[in-house]
């Protein structure tokens, strides 16, 4: 459930994302051992909280709002909830952004291997147009390593044209999230 926050706690036209959960401990993912603070979120509440988010206006600060059905939680475990749903979503931020970074270094080498093999295809394509000038594959010849020269620049072009847009604003998605206003109550007195 999302609404537009007006609730005590948040910030003025703050887009509120809210969890309902029966214990504190489902926020996280079962299967992490780390210390509590350093817990990833379980898989299925951070698609939650990132699928809604994305609906948001990019503009709107968020808030999350998580309900718990059966435990009353001390304000110290609620003080490391907050931190650690905050901190786990500027760690994705932050492995978005790597991800970004090796991105662009595989765009880059892949644009120096295609710029050669164009290159060279076009020079055999030459070499071969000329040795075969007589003939009726001349031209075949010379056409089909152009294409394929240009075929190799497919992977540079798609990278750098469409590839990295995607993990960008996953990027922003997350740096939004790992900002956001994170408060636990009770489910009985909301």
């Amino acid at each position: 459930m999302a609404s537009t926050a007006a609730a005590e706690g948040f910030p003025p036209g703050c887009a509120l994302i809210e969890v309902h959960i029966a214990e504190l401990q489902q926020i996280f993912n079962s299967l992490d051992p780390t210390p509590f603070r350093e817990r990833d979120l379980d898989p299925k509440a951070e698609a939650f909280i990132a699928g809604w988010a994305r609906e948001k206006h990019s503009d709107a600060p968020l808030g999350l709002l998580i309900h718990v059905d059966r435990e009353v939680a001390s304000p110290d475990h609620i003080t490391v909830v907050q931190s650690a749903v905050r901190d786990y979503f500027k760690e994705r931020a932050t492995v978005m952004r790597r991800q970004l970074r090796q991105l662009f270094r595989l765009g880059r080498t892949s644009l120096v291997i295609g710029l050669v093999f164009l290159a060279v295809s076009i020079l055999l394509g030459n070499v071969a147009e000329g040795l075969l000038r007589d003939t009726q594959f001349a031209g075949v010849a010379r056409e089909s390593l152009l294409i394929g020269g240009w075929v190799a620049m497919w992977r540079p072009l798609e990278v750098f044209l469409y590839d990295w847009w995607p993990i960008r604003a996953e990027a922003r998605l997350f740096d939004r999230l790992s900002a956001m206003t994170v408060r636990v109550v009770p489910s009985r007195s909301t």
